[in-house]
């Protein structure tokens, strides 16, 4: 895990592209849902209903990695999104669709949303998740950052398009979610470099 971290990028979230009921912290580094809509100019590439938003940064070529810290929710979606992606309506997350994401539900339910979902066994509850993108290669992975430990790749794609990482904090859930999803800057082995 720590030559991708060689390909570490800094990421921000897109506030054109956020939806209405997400709150975004002021350094765009943190998502959670705020359980209202904000007044918010509707955008074609900002989504709704979906509660997602992307990074504001897209790339068409090379490596990528970011690392997002997961804990204290009880769902999530993680991932990539091509630019094509349909912002409007309801939106099933899946490669045919543009979307490389894997998500967790009702606090112990992780799939990764191929064309059938592939629902994923972890032993232990990943607080802090890597993401890593080969775009040559057509591969999107996904690390427990804790635990060192490989959580599912997405393999034999090509992509043709921008892809841009893709967030979603989902539902506050009456609190019970109301966590944010934080993306995390890469300390310690890549700093040196």
């Amino acid at each position: 895990m720590s030559k991708m971290q060689n390909y570490a990028v800094d990421v921000t979230l897109d506030p054109d592209t956020a939806n209405p009921e997400l709150i975004l912290s002021e350094d765009r580094k943190e998502v959670r849902h705020g359980d209202r809509e904000q007044v918010l100019p509707d955008r074609p590439e900002r989504f709704n209903p979906a509660p997602n938003v992307l990074g504001k940064e897209g790339f068409s070529s090379g490596r990528a990695y970011w690392e997002v810290h997961v804990g204290g929710k009880t769902e999530w979606d993680l991932g990539v999104a091509r630019e094509s992606v349909s912002r409007k309506g309801r939106i099933t997350l899946c490669p045919e669709n543009g979307c490389w994401t894997i998500w967790l539900r009702n606090g112990r339910k992780y799939t990764a949303n191929e064309s059938a979902p592939v629902p994923l066994i972890l032993r232990v509850k990943p607080q802090k998740v890597g993401v890593f993108v080969d775009y040559e290669k057509g591969e999107v992975s996904f690390y427990d950052v804790e635990t060192r430990s490989h959580i599912y790749s997405f393999t034999g794609y090509t992509f043709r398009e921008k892809l841009y990482p893709f967030f979603s904090p989902c539902g506050n859930n009456g609190g019970a979610n109301s966590a944010p999803l934080i993306i995390t800057p890469l300390v310690g082995e890549n700093s040196g470099r």
